[in-house]
């Protein structure tokens, strides 16, 4: 049996359980089993996306590792990825190349962030992307292999191997995989990715150097001040001055704020508004204090209504939401929205 492997080399294996053996010995794993990367696999990827496997998407910036189509689409068979999905993983991989994302720095840090990938536009639904119920959680193939390629890639071709050079403290389950899509169809407001100035005909995904979220709880409120307001210490939970956030809003809570007729920019502005207490408790809290900031002086979690972002995702049951700190305080790494070209 041939196998391709991550050097573009060919070996010989006896059968399937050899080679997944072999990935395992080379640390060329998550931790779980890969699908052997025949070249007959990648050839039908590299196909489907019309991609000569030359083709450089980015390059590491510290150690200049070239990250070619050919090295993503041997990672996206490993993943379990269906050819089909492969360009989300390709835009994906070009967003996780953009200078503002600042890569190495995330994937080496001691603070553990995962790459948290949003998917918006018609190719989350010809793909059956989850964007309703658990839809971080497990169960549906093209949210979990897409997620798990993109960190197959950062392990694999990045050199980013944990306790090698990926020196998270603890990290988090999201680096194992962590993409979803938007809940478009429940959500009262435009997508992300038209937010983010994309046509609303186009698909798109967005990532974020996510740190483990914070789920929020309101099954009592029904105003949109009642609600919001109880994301007031999951945002202290952050930090003071966030360049940007994520609050992940599920159908019950959203609901709400569409019939209040609430907007997004509304939403941010209480966010950002209420958010906010005494320097002398941030500091309190373990926070480094602010130089030439009195101990009265109040301070918000986040530095404008604007370093809010907003994803409406989940199931129709249950008020539970969600908010996810960024690494470096969501200034030293930015969110980046990449178009994802489909194949015609």
């Amino acid at each position: 049996m041939s196998m391709q492997l991550l050097t573009s080399e060919q070996l010989e294996f006896e059968d399937a359980s050899d080679v997944i053996e072999h990935y395992f010995r080379e640390g060329w794993t998550d931790g779980l089993p890969v699908v052997p990367p025949t070249p007959e696999k990648v050839r039908q990827f590299l196909d489907y996306a019309g991609r000569s496997s030359s083709e450089i998407l980015g390059t590491e910036p510290t150690k200049g590792r070239v990250i070619t189509v050919e090295k993503v689409a041997i990672n996206a068979v490993m993943a379990g990825c269906m050819p089909e999905y492969f360009p989300v993983v390709l835009a994906a991989i070009e967003a996780l190349c953009e200078p503002q994302f600042n890569l190495h720095a995330i994937t080496v840090s001691t603070m553990g962030a995962a790459v948290l990938a949003v998917v918006n536009g018609p190719i989350a639904n010809d793909l059956a992307m989850n964007s309703s119920v658990s839809v971080f959680g497990p169960g549906h193939r093209a949210n979990a292999t897409i997620g798990r390629a993109i960190r197959l890639v950062i392990i694999n071709v990045t050199g980013a191997l944990p306790g090698v050079l990926d020196k998270a403290t603890l990290g988090h389950p999201g680096k194992y995989t962590w993409c979803i899509a938007e809940g478009e169809e429940v959500s009262p407001w435009e997508p992300l990715h038209v937010e983010r100035g994309m046509d609303s005909n186009a698909s798109a995904v967005t990532l974020f150097a996510g740190l483990s979220a914070t789920q929020v709880s309101n099954h009592t409120g029904n105003r949109p001040e009642a609600i919001l307001t109880s994301f007031r210490d999951a945002m202290f939970s952050a930090g003071y001055g966030q360049g940007e956030i994520v609050v992940a809003l599920c159908p019950e809570h959203v609901g709400y704020l569409g019939a209040a007729g609430w907007t997004k920019a509304h939403v941010k502005q209480f966010l950002h508004e209420n958010a906010q207490r005494a320097m002398a408790e941030w500091v309190a809290a373990g926070h480094m204090p602010r130089e030439g900031i009195d101990a009265e002086t109040m301070q918000a979690a986040t530095q404008s209504a604007d370093s809010i972002t907003l994803v409406v995702a989940g199931g129709f049951a249950g008020a539970f939401s969600q908010v996810i700190p960024l690494w470096g305080g969501g200034s030293n790494s930015r969110s980046v929205c990449k178009q994802i070209v489909v194949p015609s």
